[in-house]
C-alpha cells in the first residue's frame, strides 16, 4: 500500500468511527445485528447485477468460439475484478489490469481483451451518471434532499466533461499518440509499444463502429445499477424498515457515486459511510439504519469478495507453476527434460 493509500485509508477509517460514535455505537450494531442471516441473503442479491455486468462486458467483446466467450467465464472475471477493486487499494483500476490478464489467457486477442475493458469502463462512467441522475431525481421530489441534490448535481457537471473527454480519446487514436509520446523520452527501448498501441487504437475504433453494442451494453449496465438497489430492499426487510424502491434507487445511486468519485481511498473507507448516512437521512431512515446499511455492505465485500482475492491468487499460482513446468521441458543440448 502506497504512503497516500495508507494516509487516505487511516482518514477513512477515522470518519467512519466518528459517524459511528455521533450515532451511537451500540445503536448501530443493535439494528446491524437484528438483519441475522438477512445480511447473508442480502450479500448474495448482489449477484444479480454482477451477472448483468458480466452480460454487458461479453456484449463488447462480441461473438466467439471457445471459453474465452461464454457469460460463465464474464460472470467469474466479473466476480474478481469487483473483489480486487472492493478490497485492496488499486485505485479501483486494478481489477481491470487483473481481469484483462485473464482474459487474454483465455483465448481473447490482447488488443480485444483491453479495448472491451476500456469501453466497459467508459460505459460504465456514462451509464452511473445516468443512474445517479435518476436518485438525484427522486430526492429532489423531497425537500429533505436538497443540500445532498445540490452537492450531486455539481458532481454530475464536473464528471460530465471527464467522460466526453474520454470518448473522444478513444476515437482519436489516443494510445498510439501516448507511445509515440513515450518512446520520444524513452527511445527506441519502447518502439514495440507504438505498435501495440496502434493495435489497441483499431481494436478500441471496432467497438465503436458498433452503437448498437455500445447501447446493448449500456442497456446491460443501466439494469446492474438498478439491481443494486434490491440489495437494499432485501436488507432492510430484513432489518425491520422496508422502504420505497425509488427510495432505495436513491440511497445506492448516491453511494455509488460516492464511492466512485472516492476511487483513490481504499475501499471508499468513510466515504462509503458517509454516503449511507447522507442519502438515508434525506429519504427519512433513521440513522442507525442508515448505518447498518453501510455495515451490511461492509459484510456483503468481506462475504463474496474475500473467496474472489483467493480464487484469482490461486489462478494466477497455477499460471506461474505451468510457466516452470514448460521451461523445465524445454530441449536443453538437443534432450528434452522430463519430470
Amino acid at each position: 500500500m502506497t504512503r497516500l493509500a495508507l494516509l487516505l485509508a487511516v482518514v477513512g477509517v477515522a470518519a467512519a468511527t466518528v459517524l459511528l460514535a455521533r450515532t451511537g455505537f451500540a445503536a448501530v450494531l443493535s439494528a446491524f445485528a437484528a438483519a441475522g442471516l438477512g445480511v447473508l441473503w442480502a450479500s448474495l442479491v448482489h449477484a444479480v447485477p454482477m451477472a448483468l455486468n458480466a452480460r454487458a462486458w461479453q456484449v463488447l467483446v462480441g461473438r466467439g468460439r471457445g471459453r474465452g466467450r461464454s457469460l460463465a467465464l464474464f460472470g467469474w472475471l466479473v466476480w474478481i475484478r469487483e473483489g480486487v477493486n472492493g478490497l485492496l487499494p488499486v485505485a479501483r483500476v486494478g481489477g481491470e489490469v487483473a481481469t484483462a490478464r485473464l482474459l487474454i489467457r483465455a483465448g481473447v486477442p490482447g488488443p480485444q481483451a483491453v479495448a472491451s475493458l476500456v469501453v466497459d469502463l467508459t460505459i460504465g462512467i456514462a451509464t452511473q451518471l445516468l443512474f445517479t441522475l435518476a436518485g438525484v431525481t427522486v430526492l429532489a421530489a423531497d425537500t429533505a434532499g436538497g443540500p445532498l441534490v445540490r452537492a450531486s448535481l455539481v458532481a454530475l457537471a464536473v464528471t460530465a466533461p471527464v467522460l466526453v473527454v474520454l470518448a473522444v480519446a478513444q476515437r482519436g487514436g489516443s494510445f498510439e499518440r501516448v507511445a509515440r509520446a513515450a518512446r520520444s523520452f524513452v527511445g527506441r527501448p519502447l518502439s514495440g509499444l507504438v505498435a501495440s498501441g496502434r493495435r489497441l487504437d483499431r481494436a478500441t475504433r471496432a467497438i465503436h463502429r458498433s452503437p448498437l453494442r455500445l447501447a446493448r451494453c449500456a442497456a446491460w449496465q443501466l439494469a446492474g445499477w438498478g439491481a443494486g438497489a434490491a440489495e437494499l430492499l432485501v436488507l432492510l426487510a430484513f432489518l425491520g424498515h422496508p422502504i420505497a424502491p425509488l427510495d432505495a434507487l436513491a440511497v445506492e445511486a448516491i453511494v455509488q457515486a460516492a464511492s466512485s468519485a472516492a476511487f483513490l481511498v481504499p475501499g471508499a473507507l468513510g466515504v462509503q459511510e458517509g454516503g449511507f448516512a447522507a442519502a438515508g437521512a434525506a429519504v427519512g431512515l433513521p440513522p442507525e439504519i442508515s448505518l447498518a446499511l453501510a455495515l451490511g455492505r461492509r459484510a456483503r465485500d468481506l462475504v463474496l469478495f474475500l473467496p474472489a482475492l483467493v480464487a484469482w491468487q490461486w489462478t494466477e499460482a497455477r499460471s506461474l507453476l505451468r510457466v516452470e513446468r514448460s521451461r523445465e521441458r524445454r530441449p536443453v543440448g538437443g534432450a528434452r527434460l522430463r519430470p
